[in-house]
């Protein structure tokens, strides 16, 4: 009980064992998160939590998935939500048999409460009444930032009211609603929000039925988004032409944020690598994730993913120069640091050490930073460190440099790393 983390998953506390967890964790400041699936807690434990919370101002992390909480288990939960007194920021409720009438629960809840900002409501049976709620909720809610809803039963009705909330709200940033039956017209509205909303940093839509047809919906929203970075769009029957019409959106877009697509599915051509090569000569952060390339041998794939790091490093090696080195003579001021673009243009120039734009987005995404700047130091932190006997010279074995004379016991070195 003096850690910050408890985990009891799969104990089979049943009510008893969770009151008395409960009673020892109303004076606690220790613990932070707490957690609690399958174990069978059933109405009672979830009362004897609601009124721990109450009392306890540290708690912040809840987990009580899997619990067959129902709708007597929602009720409480809800009522307990829109008090807002609690400390609690991540609540997970997944797995708990939550059907519409829990739906309506919550979207009372959380059109109140705005402290939570992490929920998981993954793996219930909600269909498209349910949705209608939850759509409501989003709407309303002024507090989600992060929304689970993967593993439910919405369909066109409920997804076009869950998109409907989302318009209107201006906080959530991260949602997935992966394995649900969205089909066609929920992604046309999907594409509708993507055109509007500028919250949105991550959406998972994975196996929703999405043909090519709800693809172009998307693309069509993703020429005016300015906010998403994250689209996953895995297992969904889209085919080379609908994963196209994505990366001529976001080439459309000088504006997309757009880091990562997720159309691991799809066999693509040739073609459509030349043409992201385009995209991502524009956008030099997007990464996209398909399934292969149609006519490529297994050595040519092999070879189009050779690992660039090993590449410039056997290039130094060869030169008796460092990575470091390298790196500089990349920027025509030699400093460490490059726009993310101006280190793709020169990757893709230079003809020391040969690589295609796969590689180079590949060495984007291990030197990049938040601020959209390449760090050469990244590459150092990143390598083998070379560690002489304790007490000895620390050598970097990368840059040869930044360590090189300073003197440390094991421990502070350690420390001095972290």
């Amino acid at each position: 009980m003096e850690e910050s983390y408890v985990n009891l998953n799969h104990h089979g506390l049943g009510p008893s064992g969770t009151k008395a967890i409960a009673i020892a964790l109303v004076s606690n400041t220790s613990v932070v998160t707490l957690e609690l699936a399958d174990n069978c807690i059933m109405e009672e434990g979830t009362l004897s939590l609601v009124q721990m919370l109450q009392e306890n101002y540290y708690l912040q992390d809840l987990n009580i998935s899997n619990n067959d909480l129902g709708l007597k288990g929602a009720s409480t939960i809800s009522e307990f939500l829109q008090r807002n007194t609690s400390s609690l920021l991540n609540l997970q409720l997944s797995g708990n048999n939550f059907k519409d009438e829990s739906a309506e629960l919550f979207c009372q809840a959380f059109s109140a409460n705005y402290r939570i900002k992490t929920l998981d409501l993954s793996h219930n049976e909600f269909s498209d009444k349910g949705g209608e709620h939850l759509g409501q909720m989003l709407a309303l809610n002024i507090g989600l930032q992060s929304l689970d809803l993967s593993w439910n039963q919405f369909h066109t009705q409920g997804a076009v009211a869950l998109c409907n909330g989302l318009r209107a709200n201006v906080t959530l940033q991260k949602l997935d609603l992966s394995m649900n039956g969205f089909g066609n017209e929920g992604a046309t509205a999907l594409g509708e929000v993507l055109r509007l909303n500028n919250s949105l940093v991550h959406i998972d839509v994975s196996s929703n039925d999405i043909s090519n047809e709800g693809v172009l919906k998307i693309s069509k929203g993703l020429e005016f988004n300015e906010s998403l970075k994250v689209l996953k769009l895995f297992l969904n029957p889209v085919s080379m032409d609908g994963a196209t019409l994505l990366i001529l959106s976001i080439k459309r877009n000088p504006k997309s944020k757009m880091e990562e697509i997720d159309i691991s599915n799809v066999l693509v051509s040739e073609q459509f690598v030349k043409i992201l090569d385009g995209v991502c000569a524009i956008h030099p952060q997007l990464d996209v994730t398909y399934k292969a390339v149609q006519g490529f041998s297994a050595k040519k794939e092999l070879l189009l993913r050779t690992n660039p790091m090993k590449l410039i490093q056997s290039y130094a090696d060869q030169h008796q120069i460092t990575v470091i080195d390298f790196f500089k003579s990349l920027n025509p001021n030699g400093r460490m640091m490059m726009s993310v673009g101006d280190f793709w243009k020169a990757m893709i120039q230079q003809d020391k050490v040969p690589m295609n734009p796969y590689q180079v987005r590949e060495l984007i995404k291990k030197l990049a930073e938040k601020t959209g700047m390449v760090n050469f130091r990244c590459w150092c932190l990143g390598g083998t460190l070379r560690i002489m006997k304790p007490g000895g010279i620390k050598n970097c074995g990368l840059c040869y440099g930044s360590i090189k004379t300073a003197k440390f016991s094991p421990d502070a070195f350690n420390a001095s790393l972290a």
